[in-house]
């Protein structure tokens, strides 16, 4: 299987929506490798895993899938077929009958993490000042502001609907452990990759390494790529 003909499918986790991606789709391509950000309206996690199928319907070929943050419940519920590995980006990696939250709120959070809580109509949005504290601590102010701007609200039935079985039990996986995380706990993120017998990277950087260490990112989405190519 040549690497070119495995496509990289990103899915972008709450607060954030595609562009969060950007910059790793352009280093993925700059190495011959497709990539496509598929759109989640993160109004159900069944909602969701049905925007990613969709957009999985639109990619012919062999996919290798990355999640952020939320979106790694998300992509373990993926149509298995043509799904070659998983890589988590700081991600939430739920077991079969878990929620997002449970798993989220395992351990005390982080000082600077924002408090969280639905609004009227049920949906979580993130303060303006926890793009810079906590989100994205690493991102230039330019970055704050854009992230703060696209923002895309979470709903509760993401998060407290239990997963079904995870398919990061019958494919290969990788993890990315972000050592700044203010969002979701290192620690968390440490019980959830070896509990997936993940292939694991620690690096330093904070929650959202697609904006701000591109370059780590698209390299652990390369490795995947290539050992599932067999390049």
């Amino acid at each position: 299987m040549a690497r070119g003909s495995v496509t990289a499918v990103l899915a972008h986790g709450a607060w954030a929506d595609g562009s969060s991606w950007a910059r790793v789709i352009t280093a993925l391509e700059a190495e011959g490798i497709k990539a496509h950000a598929a759109p989640l309206p993160l109004t159900s996690l069944a909602d969701d895993v049905a925007a990613l199928n969709r957009s999985l319907d639109r990619i012919e070929g062999p996919v290798v899938i990355a999640g952020h943050a939320y979106a790694g419940a998300v992509i373990a519920l993926a149509r298995p077929a043509r799904v070659k590995a998983l890589v988590y980006v700081a991600a939430l990696a739920p077991e079969e009958g878990e929620k997002v939250a449970d798993v989220f709120y395992r351990l005390v959070p982080h000082p600077q993490a924002p408090k969280l809580a639905p609004d009227d109509n049920g949906l979580i949005w993130l303060p303006e000042n926890a793009f810079a504290a906590a989100f994205a601590q690493n991102a230039s102010a330019q970055d704050h502001t854009v992230l703060a701007s696209v923002q895309r609200p979470i709903s509760l039935n993401c998060i407290t609907v239990p997963a079904g079985r995870p398919l990061w039990k019958d494919v290969p996986t990788w993890y990315l452990i972000a050592e700044q995380d203010r969002m979701i706990v290192p620690e968390t993120q440490r019980f959830m990759a070896e509990r997936m017998k993940a292939n694991i990277r620690t690096l330093a950087v904070d929650h959202t390494p697609s904006v701000t260490a591109p370059a780590a990112v698209a390299d652990i989405i390369r490795d995947a790529v290539r050992a599932v190519s067999g390049n």
